[in-house]
């Protein structure tokens, strides 16, 4: 067995197996765990799920969200145990792998088309509103 395959059996005992199936221009909640001396909450952070990258344990994802005209960019590790977990409010139509030509975009341009649209009686991927 090679080194590369000895790294990846011991990564694969952290990656997490409750993960929703996500993809680009998907409007997503992420619920991160905020530590604050002793005590511990959970705040979410909404927007549209604009680039993936890596693999593995080291994949991490962009959200983006606009805040009073100001788009603002986290991106995540999926993988880490200060992200309680994720959710898929809403799935968008995207063309593209990444979808950085958001920044750019302002009002209504700026809203991604909707994946089930003209498809009402299709069963698709559950989302948080069902």
């Amino acid at each position: 067995m090679g080194m590369q395959q000895v790294i990846e059996s011991i990564n694969a005992e952290q990656l997490k197996s409750d993960l929703p199936l996500m993809d680009i221009g998907d409007t997503i909640n992420v619920h991160a765990r905020i530590v604050e001396g002793d005590k511990e909450r959970i705040q979410v952070y909404q927007g549209v799920l604009i680039s993936r990258k890596g693999r593995g344990i080291n994949e991490m994802v962009t959200v983006r969200r606009v805040v009073d005209d100001v788009g603002i960019e986290r991106t995540w590790p999926i993988n880490s145990p200060l992200i309680a977990k994720f959710e898929v409010v809403r799935r968008g139509d995207a063309r593209r792998a990444k979808l950085y030509f958001l920044r750019d975009r302002a009002g209504k341009s700026r809203r991604l088309r909707d994946r089930r649209r003209g498809l009402k009686h299709v069963a698709g991927q559950p989302t948080v509103q069902g």
